[in-house]
């Protein structure tokens, strides 16, 4: 009778055993057990450990423009901004107004001109001193008239048509950009951008239209002592600078340039409250509801990609998806989940940084004015879709209430990198973050302009915020976010990347391919990355912030002899990279052919040099590298 009593409890202590298991796995999750932040490899120095006042070597390059052409003032535009990140010095001459000038003095010059006739005679003057050891570097495709065809010849043309060509896309054949070779960059909106022609056999042609008629797009020919590099292209701005600062490295025996040489994934909303519910995809793949997912689906299958990749995540905390713009702001009670994904973001190596108290942009009302496109004809209308805060003080405070969340979560975190919401910063609230919370080292908005959001160069600013652009977001990389992604790695040696946890929510950012696809498409990026630049260094937002500023002030000066390449680089801190062009003439050993830092081939003569010291010397290879 006693053992049949007994047989009726144990379901009973079966489901009290199993409740145990529960309330202990709760716990375990709401606190993740115990981390210690990564040591960073690289911290942010203080502003004063720089010379703001550089030497004046003279310029280097001269550039011939003509204001009164479109294509000319754009591509103007389009130089300075690549010379200011490539750190070559040069003059600007405008033939509409200047006629007479004197190149002589220069290593190179830079044709930006539609209307080649202007230069008249000097344009064979040039010429012979190209051949004399000369650089020429032709920017965009010039009118195809009478006086271009007379110079066609010397630059490699064998014949030329009248018409343009419209570029559906480019490919590459050669080795000259990292991650180029075998595959085609598409170009969403193709135009008439270059040149029907064909090219003498003393050509060497690095990019083709990406297409059966393979039209040459850029290509270098041998004149005398000198080098003709001519883009046939026609298509500038920021997410091709990269192609143009690879041909330029082309133009001289060797090209060395400081880059920043770091990868850093953001996840922005991330930790962040997690939607109720479900959602149409997921529930059409999954079965389960959104909180579920993100725990047991794309949060362990976005740790997976880390450890394969070697990436530590930068998570931005949204603490409240509350509509509030006014003070006082309520603290969010509900952080169980904050906790768990916030302490495995930072026991896997990753970062936290400071993305909203909600995710409404720090703007008072009229802040959209200041673009000029919200008003059409006496009437205003609103570029964004946020309501607007109500003072400079409750916005300080939506932040204040933000560092005291982040910090009582994860005591050992003292959060150094802003993300704006949607990337949108009004001047007045940066001025604010910057006076009132020096603890903040970086912003981290986006490369590419848009309507009203924050747009930076990677540089640091007067107030000594360091500006650390998102070149490319979410897991569907189009074609444009492609050829972005290929000219950042080729210009600065770098890749930054945000994406949200809602991505796989939002219809436009991919949903409907379901989390599988986009997961994939993630993997195939980071695969594309990691092949073409396998040296490129793995860090967080702040460690970012580190090697931008690194990579701002440091500037090089390069002398160039038969036997060795020196670099003497001012504001050299405890390191510093730079990204090294050699045409010919290559070390043997690179290993062991630099002194004051190390030298790693990545291929066709491009060279990543660790400077160790402020004084580079790379012994080269005889004839024939030997």
């Amino acid at each position: 009778m006693r053992k049949e009593k007994l047989l009726r409890f144990i379901p009973v202590l079966v489901i009290c055993g199993l409740f145990s298991l529960l309330s202990v796995a709760l716990v375990g999750q709401q606190f993740y057990g115990g981390y210690t932040p990564r040591e960073k490899t690289i911290d942010v120095l203080p502003a004063g450990s720089f010379q703001t006042e550089g030497s004046d070597p003279g310029a280097e390059c001269l550039v011939l423009v003509n204001s009164e052409e479109a294509n000319s003032v754009m591509a103007e535009e389009d130089i300075r901004g690549l010379f200011e990140q490539i750190k070559v010095d040069a003059e600007f001459v405008d033939l509409s107004k200047e006629t007479v000038f004197d190149y002589t003095g220069y290593d190179n010059i830079v044709f930006a001109m539609v209307d080649s006739s202007l230069l008249g005679q000097t344009a064979y003057e040039i010429l012979d001193w190209v051949q004399n050891g000369g650089g020429l570097m032709v920017y965009f495709p010039p009118r195809g008239d009478y006086f271009f065809r007379s110079l066609a010849s010397q630059m490699g043309v064998q014949e030329s048509g009248w018409e343009m060509y419209e570029v559906p896309g480019f490919r590459f054949r050669t080795d000259l950009m990292l991650g180029g070779q075998g595959k085609d960059f598409i170009i969403e909106e193709p135009f008439e951008s270059a040149h029907t022609l064909s090219l003498s056999d003393d050509c060497t042609v690095h990019m083709v239209s990406a297409d059966e008629r393979e039209l040459p797009l850029l290509w270098q020919r041998q004149y005398g002592d000198g080098m003709i590099v001519v883009m046939n292209f026609g298509i500038m701005g920021k997410a091709y600078r990269g192609i143009y600062a690879a041909a330029y490295s082309l133009l001289n025996d060797a090209f060395a340039w400081p880059v920043i040489n770091g990868s850093a994934f953001y996840l922005d909303d991330f930790p962040s409250p997690v939607p109720s519910g479900t959602s149409t995809y997921v529930e059409r793949d999954y079965g389960i509801s959104v909180g579920d997912f993100y725990t047991n689906v794309w949060w362990p299958d976005l740790l997976e990609l880390a450890e394969k990749y070697g990436i530590y995540y930068s998570g931005m905390v949204i603490e409240d998806y509350t509509e509030e713009v006014e003070s006082p702001f309520v603290p969010n009670q509900n952080t169980q989940r904050f906790q768990y994904f916030g302490s495995a973001l930072l026991k896997n190596g990753g970062e936290i940084g400071l993305h909203g108290y909600n995710h409404i942009p720090l703007c008072m009302e009229g802040f959209d004015a200041d673009f000029g496109e919200g008003y059409i004809q006496g009437t205003y209308e609103r570029l964004f879709d946020y309501d607007y805060w109500e003072s400079e003080e409750d916005m300080r405070a939506s932040v204040e209430e933000l560092i005291r969340f982040t910090e009582d979560l994860y005591p050992a975190v003292t959060p150094e990198v802003y993300v704006p919401p949607s990337n949108i910063l009004s001047a007045d609230a940066r001025e604010m973050l910057v006076r009132e919370f020096p603890q903040i080292k970086a912003i981290a908005s986006i490369y590419f302009e848009g309507d009203v959001e924050y747009t930076q160069e990677f540089e640091v600013a007067e107030d000594g915020i360091i500006e650390t652009p998102r070149v490319i977001s979410g897991c569907v990389i189009d074609p444009f976010m492609e050829i972005s992604a290929l000219s950042e790695l080729n210009l600065h040696y770098v890749n930054s990347h945000f994406q949200h946890p809602d991505d796989v929510l939002d219809e436009d950012r991919g949903a409907a391919s379901g989390w599988e696809a986009m997961r994939g498409r993630l993997d195939e990026y980071m695969g594309w990355l990691y092949t073409a630049a396998p040296d490129l260094r793995n860090l967080t937002a702040t460690e970012m912030a580190g090697a931008v500023q690194r990579y701002y002030y440091l500037d090089v000066e390069q002398q160039i002899t038969e036997d060795e390449i020196i670099l003497e680089l001012s504001n050299f801190q405890d390191e510093g990279y730079l990204l090294l062009r050699i045409n010919g003439r290559e070390p043997k050993e690179p290993e062991t052919a630099a002194s004051g830092g190390t030298l790693t081939p990545l291929g066709d003569g491009l060279y990543l040099v660790k400077a160790e010291q402020n004084r580079v010397v790379i012994r080269r290879g005889a004839n024939g590298n030997e």
